[in-house]
Formats: C-alpha cells, structure tokens, sequence
C-alpha cells in the first residue's frame, strides 16, 4: 500500500546549462542561468518562486561557490524557504524532498532546487580541481591514512570495487561494459561531454587512475549548473512542461565509518533509501522500468543495483551485455543519459535531471518507452549517505 503523499507532489521545471570544460562563469552565474532556465520551462515568473535549496560543489567547499548570499545574486524577495545543504551526492535528492513536503504543508509554492559548480580551470586538469586545491590536508590522526598513500575518494572506492570483484569474480572487462554502455546512451544526449562511440579495447586502452580503476571507469569533472523546481501535483497540472510526479523519497545513512566489523564501500544507503521509497510509492523492484544511478565509478553502478534488489549480490553485470559497442545488443534501462561517467557530473542533480526527463517522456532518440516508473538515486562519501527518488509521468 503507498502512502497518502504519492504523487501529490512534482517536480515542474528543470534547467540544465551547458556543461563540461565551460570557462568564464563562476558557480553563481551558473546557478542564475539554471534557474531562469527552469522558470522559462514551468513557464512561471521569477517572482514565483518562493523557496530556494542550495547544495555548493566543490568550489562551495573552498568558500567560492554559492550559498545563502545566492538568493540575493538571484534577486529573489520574499521567499518562505531558503537553507544551504551539503551531504555530498545525495544532497540533491534530499533537496527535492524538502522542498516536495514543504509545497505539501503549505510552507512555500514553488522551490527551487540548485547544484552549481565551477572546479574546471582554464589550463587546469579535473583531477587538479578535485585534488585539495585551496584546502588544508588532514592533521593529527586522520593525516595517518594519507601518509600510506590511501586519500581521497578514487582510493576509497578502488579498495571497495576490488573487494566486490574478488569476491564475486567480476572483471576490469565488467567494468568496462558498464562504461562504454553508458557511452552508447550519452551519444544521443545533447548535453553529454563525451558523445563519441566508445570501446571495450577504448577502455582497456585508458591510463590507470588508481587500480582497479582506469581513466574511463571515473565520473567526469564539470562546470555547470542544474535546478529542479517543485510545486504541488496541482499547481504541476496547469504549467508548461509536464510534470514528473514524485511518488517515493527516501534517504539512508549507514554510518560506515572504519572499524573491524564494517568492510567500508561495499554495502550503501542505498538498501535502507529503496525500502522507505518502495514503500511510499506502493511499488518493488520489479516494477521499476528506468534506473538512473549515481556512478560517480562503475563499481558504483553495480553495488547500487544490487542494494536496490535489482539483481542478486555479484549478479548486476549480468544486465549488460558481453559486447555492449554491438549496435544490435539490448542494452539495460540504466543512466539513459551517459550518468556522470559520460554525460556531466553534478553531484546528485545528474541522475535527477535524467530522471525528470525520461519521466516526461522528453528523451529524444535515447527515450525508453515504458517510463511509468523512474528511479533515481544519490550517493554520497564512499557510499555513506543516500538518497531516493522514484518519478513516474502518473499523477497516481
């Protein structure tokens, strides 16, 4: 049975900015581009918007990205909502449940939702943007860990995937099948970065980051911005663009903090996230139809799929298929847009964004046609803190 609260939210615009190597905008221009872009698709008035939800990128992390101060950048007045969150990746999908049950309760109308960031330096490489630039490196005991050499996520996230591949014998090839299928959905999205074909031997060819991790099975690093509007189901109604009914929200915390009963980055919130959203939305796994997964590494992707019982443990591979550059091969329902290892890498707004438009029935050549159910994920540290959303073009 699902809770009274489905469908009686939605989201009702989305903008999304041009993306990728973007040089000479900070992150607040690009906030200011994502929500006019937003407005003019829900087809309201800036004056509408009574709610704003700020999550900074990493550039908000050094003291220059946006925060609280956005709201008067925007020239925003009045609002009845306004706070700046962080909890990393899943972030975006928390976002989007504040502001669904604070449209429910009356609090606000319309909120908008932003993630913008600007890490990309002209002359700059994206792992310098995402390296600790402009930021103290640990002291005392938590400098110990980097001292070994084991710092920052693509370490975190190499042990976890190693882990996961030499329990259930799964590949460099697997992992190479997850990214370059991806790369055959971002090929027909017009604001993927990467849009050329690519390759098993592509893949295998790619510089090692941190083993077992090549070059292609890391997220992108981009500049941009993306804003989710939500309103109620019937304000949603009689606006522009069609709605994305949100019927499920969920978050998952686990709490896995190093110590020796918790094998850190092979289990997610994404288990305690799934069940709360399932059950608010009255659906199961089996009745999902399109995924749009955080893959911030492609090991992500298939520890998510099997925490959302998708598949059985080690058995998510066997979604893809073994030549997945085969242009008769079927390929799974999973990040139709490219995800953030082809198409952009804002946090948690680049599966949502996915979400909203699979959902609406507005993904061009890469649209999946059964799309009543659409499930969209967040993940944030090493698979410390989840979120979830499940969108369907269904009121109810």
């Amino acid at each position: 049975m699902s809770d009274p609260i489905r469908g009686q939210t939605a989201i009702c615009g989305l903008g999304i900015t041009e993306m990728g190597k973007v040089y000479g905008h900070d992150a607040s221009w690009f906030a200011g581009e994502s929500i006019r872009l937003a407005v003019e698709d829900a087809g309201l008035d800036k004056d509408d918007i009574d709610g704003l939800l700020v999550n900074p990128g990493i550039t908000g992390m050094m003291g220059t990205g946006i925060s609280i101060p956005l709201q008067g950048y925007l020239g925003l007045r009045n609002l009845r909502l306004l706070n700046h969150m962080n909890s990393y990746g899943a972030t975006a999908s928390a976002m989007v449940q504040y502001a669904a049950f604070a449209v429910h309760h009356g609090m606000a109308n319309y909120v908008a939702c932003i993630f913008s960031d600007a890490p990309l330096q002209q002359g700059g490489s994206a792992g310098a943007a995402y390296g600790g630039a402009g930021r103290r490196g640990p002291t005392g005991m938590a400098s110990l860990m980097p001292a070994f050499g084991f710092y920052g996520a693509n370490t975190s996230y190499a042990l976890a995937a190693r882990r996961y591949m030499e329990r259930y014998g799964v590949t460099n090839n697997d992992l190479g099948r997850v990214s370059v299928t991806q790369r055959r959905y971002a090929v027909d999205n017009p604001h993927a970065t990467m849009r050329q074909p690519l390759t098993l031997e592509d893949y295998h060819n790619s510089r090692w980051i941190v083993e077992p991790f090549h070059l292609l099975d890391c997220c992108l690093v981009s500049n941009g911005a993306v804003c989710t509007i939500v309103t109620t189901a019937e304000r949603a109604r009689d606006l522009k663009s069609s709605p994305a009914y949100i019927w499920g929200m969920g978050q998952g915390h686990p709490g896995n903090f190093p110590h020796a009963e918790v094998e850190v980055g092979t289990t997610s919130g994404a288990t305690i996230a799934g069940e709360t959203a399932y059950k608010m939305a009255g659906v199961g796994p089996e009745d999902v139809d399109i995924c749009e997964f955080y893959d911030c590494y492609t090991y992500t992707v298939l520890r998510t799929i099997e925490d959302y019982g998708l598949a059985k443990p080690g058995e998510a591979i066997g979604l893809y298929p073994e030549d997945p550059a085969d242009p008769e091969a079927e390929l799974p329902r999973i990040n139709t847009g490219g995800g953030q290892l082809s198409s952009y890498y804002m946090w948690g707004m680049t599966p949502i964004s996915e979400g909203v438009i699979q959902a609406r029935g507005s993904g061009g050549d890469r649209q999946i046609e059964k799309n009543d159910i659409v499930l969209c994920s967040g993940n944030g540290g090493t698979l410390d803190t989840h979120g979830t959303l499940i969108l369907s073009p269904n009121a109810n």
